[in-house]
């Protein structure tokens, strides 16, 4: 088979997730989070945006309603990840969270980014982010990228 490679403007665009009760998605997702309800698909769907675009997240309960979360150890979404701007913008949604007593699973510091994992109320995992300019990223003697993973530090996250 031919090689393939996507050109490097390729993005992923959004993500639609299954939920068991769109209401409390919605109030997690805008209320906590800070996403825009932009539109809803009758009572069984909503999506919501960052800064006006038409949608970064899509939530429904078409096969889902009442559904609990996938068991561990069967296959699916890992997490969703939700890239901010800058350091201090992380900083402000992670504080955020902690004000809410919204439990935090874990914190990395991956050398190319900064991490916070946590759940959605269905148990959904996502992980909120910032990505170092590339100039910073660390590099092998090849110069390929060498990504780690050690721990966060997140009072100095929250200091800044």
């Amino acid at each position: 088979m031919e090689s393939y490679s996507l050109e490097a403007e390729t993005r992923i665009g959004h993500v639609h997730l299954k939920v068991s009760d769109l209401e409390q998605s919605i109030r997690f997702y805008c209320d906590v989070l800070g996403f825009e309800l932009t539109q809803r698909y009758g009572s069984q769907a909503a999506f919501l945006s960052a800064g006006g675009y038409h949608h970064h997240i899509g939530l429904n309960t078409w096969s889902s309603r009442g559904g609990g979360a996938p068991a561990p150890g069967t296959t699916g979404l890992f997490h969703a990840a939700i890239l901010y701007p800058s350091r201090a913008a992380l900083g402000k949604a992670v504080r955020r969270l902690l004000e809410l007593g919204i439990p935090i699973d874990g914190a990395s510091e991956h050398g190319v980014s900064e991490a916070v994992y946590l759940r959605d109320p269905d148990g959904n995992g996502l992980e909120l982010y910032w990505d170092r300019p590339e100039a910073e990223w660390p590099r092998d003697a090849d110069g390929g990228i060498a990504m780690i993973t050690e721990g966060l530090d997140l009072d100095d996250l929250l200091r800044n």
